[in-house]
């Protein structure tokens, strides 16, 4: 497995200097939306009560206490993060999709080396993420709200994950790696085939309206095809695997060290908390930023692989 990585890696960067661009497009769309969702996730799964209402109501209190860079609240960490996730993430694809695949073309996407192509990249990705992942949600979950109270505040990114080792051990900036790693993992494997497979019919469709003599600009309909595809994908792999990601958050956020990290328990506790909403909290802002976050991912990866030079790295 190391020897095969190790071939791919040194394969041309390109791929991966795309991906960098794909996650710093990530962030800048879809980081408010993940702090309304982290916030849920943390404050709403306690107790019956909800400390928020909904999305809006969590969004307007983050906008009245701390204003928009409360909504932007852990986001260095989140572009570094985000950065390197999808340089690795997009690039390691690219590349073991074409090796899985060897000389064989086909017309249509290819499972069969989509799939595990996608769920090793997540799998590899998931180590580097989590560390960036744990600063992020306690940076997110802290603020000036009453709801915080119980959380540790930190004076910023470098703060908290220096206090986090300090008091945790190196063991416990990795703290949530299995959830993180399940979240990945299964949901890189359903966003790339997602993915594939709705590019591959919106561009028969497109090639279908070309024949009847329709007038498309080749570029706009690449960007089109991109959001659409992207923005699809994004739905598809949140919609699978937000309650790891609840588990993730709250097993990142506790303030008790010895809290359990097992994500399947974690959600259990929950469960038994405040029933199966509490596995899917912060759905709605999850959803909603899932569309135009990872429709911007898709169109500056392949926009930023063709202005580099690289085919197409999403041909079949």
């Amino acid at each position: 497995m190391i020897s095969l990585l190790g071939k791919i890696l040194h394969e041309p960067r390109e791929e991966y200097a795309a991906g960098c661009a794909a996650g710093v497009a990530t962030v800048v769309t879809g980081h408010p939306f993940d702090t309304v969702k982290v916030k849920l996730q943390a404050h709403n799964t306690n107790t019956q009560v909800k400390e928020y209402r909904n999305a809006l109501h969590c969004a307007s209190r983050i906008l009245s206490t701390e204003g928009v860079k409360g909504l932007y609240r852990g986001a260095s960490s989140s572009f570094i993060g985000m950065a390197i996730e999808s340089s690795i993430s997009f690039g390691l694809y690219s590349q073991m999709k074409q090796f899985l695949q060897g000389g064989s073309q086909s017309s249509e996407p290819q499972l069969q080396a989509i799939v595990p192509s996608a769920a090793f990249a997540g799998a590899v990705i998931s180590f580097i993420l989590c560390p960036a992942e744990l600063v992020k949600c306690r940076m997110q979950v802290q603020g000036r709200d009453t709801a915080i109270s119980t959380y540790v505040r930190y004076s910023g990114p470098l703060d908290c994950a220096l206090t986090t080792v300090r008091s945790e051990g190196v063991t416990g900036i990795f703290r949530g790696g299995f959830s993180t790693l399940l979240r990945e993992s299964i949901g890189t494997a359903t966003f790339f085939s997602t993915y594939e497979l709705s590019r591959h019919y919106l561009n028969l469709h497109l090639t279908s309206l070309s024949s009847a003599h329709t007038r498309l600009s080749k570029p706009l309909s690449d960007i089109g095809v991109g959001i659409l595809s992207g923005g699809v994908a994004g739905i598809a792999f949140w919609t699978v695997v937000l309650p790891f990601d609840v588990a993730k958050t709250i097993i990142q956020t506790s303030p008790d060290p010895n809290s359990s990290r097992n994500p399947f328990e974690t959600l259990y506790s929950i469960y038994q908390r405040v029933g199966l909403r509490g596995c899917y909290s912060g759905l709605g802002p999850t959803l909603i930023r899932a569309f135009p976050a990872n429709a911007a991912a898709v169109v500056a990866w392949e926009f930023t692989a063709k202005f580099l030079g690289v085919k197409r790295v999403t041909e079949n």
